[in-house]
């Protein structure tokens, strides 16, 4: 039996974020911010206590109420009764506090043994677990297993400012334990989840975080140094910033997004990264589609998906995706391939991507583009498959060229 200290305030903070999140529908992520802003007094330990153990309730969310035998509901004294169940389950003693009585002698391996099926023992919806195995098939028990191993930090150098043994040295220097990653070379893996805003190599743009599968995408695109790259949906740009590397910073990219807004944030980051080739435009700008036509040679469209593909990054995605999103998403996909393609030149190569485990979002997107109008002047040259693994998320991109 393990053992680690529990104290009263904390073990609140997790009860209160699972409240906030499951009852009121709002985002882990969002809900522990908004914990840790409030209570000052929080140490680090305190900080990291919370934001893990939150994050590993809602993973586990499905398992554990099937373990306790009850409904999942938000109610405190539930909640209380949970915690205790995930307490015993991570193999630690409870302490002697009133409010795990319920919980105290529940035996939690025989308890398991009592449980069955996919959706409560990996801990998804119901319905997801249909629909991926649906789509899936076999594989889906395989990667439903992985999408549970919390992802490691991944790193992308800058090689624009630096290159991998120089900032793996810089790192260790700062005391962190970095290895290069097992399937995607270029990448780096941080050992835990260390701060980094602070760190000189980060703050002098010398790399970047960035998961090691998302990594592959501009790479796969191969923009030439001197072309016309749009990223057409740029989002923060942590794959903007990869293909102006690429691009060797000669040319012209043009970054993209539907919400105007967080190209802000996008700016800041290519002057950090050393980039100067970067021009964004929002897509509420009256005429832009116009404007753009045939004008690039490369074109991303790592359009909005289901984020199945980072559900180990963020668990509560299990939770909040609905199957109506998914038919919304699917039609915004197509849309987007269908309309933004005319940005691409003759002889242009487009790479569309998800970071979705779905074929309805990938594959099946695609082969429904080309049979559409808009893309019969397409061929299909290579698609690709990131599988999530132990060190990183799932992706799917495919490479299309335009022949007329």
């Amino acid at each position: 039996m393990g053992t680690s200290k529990l104290f009263p305030n904390t073990v609140a903070g997790v009860l209160e974020a699972l409240e906030m999140s499951f009852g009121k529908g709002l985002y882990a992520d969002k809900v522990i911010e908004r914990l840790l802003r409030q209570n000052k007094k929080w140490g680090s330990r305190d900080r990291s206590f919370v934001a893990e153990h939150t994050y590993e309730m809602v993973r586990w969310w499905a398992l554990l109420w099937g373990i306790l035998g009850q409904e999942p509901t938000t109610k405190r004294k539930d909640l209380q009764k949970l915690f205790g169940i995930y307490w015993l389950w991570r193999g630690f003693e409870l302490p002697d506090w009133p409010k795990f009585d319920a919980v105290r002698d529940v035996n939690i391996k025989e308890r398991l043994h009592t449980l069955s099926g996919t959706a409560t023992l990996e801990s998804y919806a119901q319905w997801f677990d249909e629909e991926a195995r649906n789509q899936l098939g076999e594989k889906w028990d395989t990667i439903a297993e992985v999408m549970n191993i919390p992802n490691a930090v991944n790193l992308r150098v800058n090689t624009l400012k630096s290159n991998q043994e120089e900032v793996r040295s810089e790192l260790q220097r700062a005391g962190l334990e970095v290895h290069n990653h097992p399937t995607f070379p270029d990448a780096l893996v941080l050992a835990g989840r260390p701060r980094l805003n602070n760190l000189e190599g980060f703050k002098t743009g010398k790399f970047e975080v960035q998961d090691a599968g998302s990594q592959s995408i501009a790479p796969f695109l191969n923009p030439k140094p001197g072309s016309t790259v749009i990223d057409a949906c740029a989002g923060a740009g942590g794959k903007t910033l990869h293909l102006g590397a690429l691009m060797q910073n000669k040319g012209a990219l043009i970054a993209m997004d539907v919400e105007g807004r967080k190209l802000g944030e996008l700016l800041k980051r290519t002057q950090r990264s050393g980039l100067s080739i970067v021009q964004t435009r929002a897509w509420e700008e009256p005429g832009v589609l116009e404007e753009l036509s045939n004008s690039a040679d490369y074109l991303l469209l790592d359009v909005p998906c289901s984020g199945s593909g980072v559900i180990k990054r963020e668990p509560d995605t299990k939770w909040k995706l609905q199957p109506e999103h998914l038919d919304r998403l699917e039609s915004v996909q197509f849309s987007i391939i269908r309309d933004y393609s005319s940005l691409l030149k003759t002889g242009g190569i487009m790479v569309y991507a998800t970071c979705s485990i779905l074929p309805k979002e990938n594959r099946l997107q695609v082969d429904a583009f080309l049979a559409h109008p808009a893309g019969a002047q397409f061929e299909l040259l290579e698609d690709r498959t990131v599988d999530p693994s132990h060190h990183n998320d799932g992706f799917y991109m495919a490479r299309l060229r335009k022949l007329a």
